[in-house]
């Protein structure tokens, strides 16, 4: 590419930047990775719990991700692109290393009440539920716990859908599944969520 022309990157959109970034402009790396280096950071540290490891790991998929930007296509959103490399990512070292440490704090993002409480992980289907009068604070450490139990996929779903407030389309495309298989792990990891909740608190 011939053009040295200053570029006004704040003003391009993802899948434009990408462009730049396959035909070989160095600055259009530096810009995906400003846009994208906070998020994916916060993604695998909400799986790994470790901020060294989460920043080994973060870096691990920025390599990939411009190993790999050619295959990008542009008919899909970037950010959930970026980000099923950042999950996989993660879920292949927790598979390698077993790792059983997850958070269900908040999203680092949520910047208002809102957000915080489009974040917040909901376990209880109605009123039957016996964890219903119980404050998401107050079972903070028991979630975790619960969390660390479930199988790479059940947790990636989960920290996805109540942490991220992913859509379940989003998370169905960033995971590669099918968007019944999506749902079905959402539902299968809060019964067991529930189970295991309900019987620390019966304990």
């Amino acid at each position: 590419m011939s053009g040295s022309a200053p570029i006004d990157w704040h003003g391009l959109s993802d899948q434009e930047v990408v462009r730049y970034a396959v035909a070989g402009r160095e600055a259009a790396y530096r810009e995906l990775i400003r846009r994208y280096q906070r998020p994916v950071f916060s993604l695998i540290y909400r799986m790994v719990r470790d901020r060294e490891l989460a920043e080994d790991l973060a870096q691990e998929t920025f390599v990939k991700v411009l190993n790999a930007v050619e295959s990008y296509r542009p008919e899909f959103k970037f950010s959930s692109w970026i980000f099923k490399i950042a999950n996989n990512t993660a879920i292949d070292h927790l598979r390698r290393r077993n790792l059983d440490t997850l958070s269900l704090d908040g999203s680092p993002h949520a910047a208002t009440a809102d957000a915080v409480e489009a974040t917040t992980l909901q376990i209880s289907d109605g009123a039957e539920s016996a964890l219903e009068e119980v404050t998401a604070r107050e079972l903070g450490t028991q979630i975790e716990r619960a969390i660390a139990t479930l199988r790479p996929e059940y947790r990636a779903c989960i920290l996805l859908r109540h942490v991220e407030g992913r859509p379940y389309e989003e998370i169905a495309e960033m995971l590669d599944l099918p968007l019944g298989t999506v749902k079905t792990y959402i539902h299968r990891a809060r019964n067991e969520l529930r189970i295991l909740l309900a019987d620390t608190r019966d304990a």
